[in-house]
């Protein structure tokens, strides 16, 4: 399986500027995929690039981040390279909205806002995942007891359960 990332990179010299990862399953599952993402991150934070980490997966063990006692399902790592150690870290579950957050560029730019919840919903709209996905089962891995009891009223309410 060939997977991706996006890099950003400065106009004329190519320089890149910042590395976004979307975690995968392989990435989070033990073995050799994680081994290979966990080292090419650790490359990427000994650098001065920028670095944003997506987890957007309940299942598999979170990527370890130093100092965090999150607890959340799903997480943001925006890493800047020029304020390393430290890093702004969006924790989020089910419930609540995808948060938005600023592009790192280099220092004198605007720096747009990453809207991954706008992105995603656009995607399911034109891709007709209504139409695709079975929402009568439950999700793997299983919600906690108060998450799965608010998706089912959520999903009822859209009619599609």
């Amino acid at each position: 399986m060939r997977e991706t990332y996006l890099e950003v990179r400065e106009t004329g010299t190519d320089y890149v500027i910042a590395v976004m990862e979307m975690l995968s399953p392989t990435n989070k599952r033990p073995g050799r995929g994680r081994r290979i993402y966990e080292d090419k991150r650790l490359d990427v934070l000994a650098t001065r690039t920028h670095f944003i980490e997506i987890d957007l997966l309940r299942a598999g063990e979170p990527m370890p981040i130093v100092g965090n006692g999150s607890t959340s399902a799903y997480r943001i790592l925006v890493s800047r390279g020029d304020h390393r150690p430290t890093a702004t870290l969006y924790a989020f579950d089910v419930r609540q909205p995808i948060p938005t957050f600023p592009l790192p560029l280099p220092p004198g730019n605007h720096e747009p806002l990453v809207d991954i919840g706008q992105l995603l919903h656009d995607l399911y709209e034109r891709a007709s995942y209504d139409l695709r996905l079975d929402y009568t089962g439950e999700p793997e891995p299983p919600l906690p007891a108060v998450e799965a009891l608010w998706a089912d009223q959520v999903l009822r309410q859209q009619g599609l359960r």
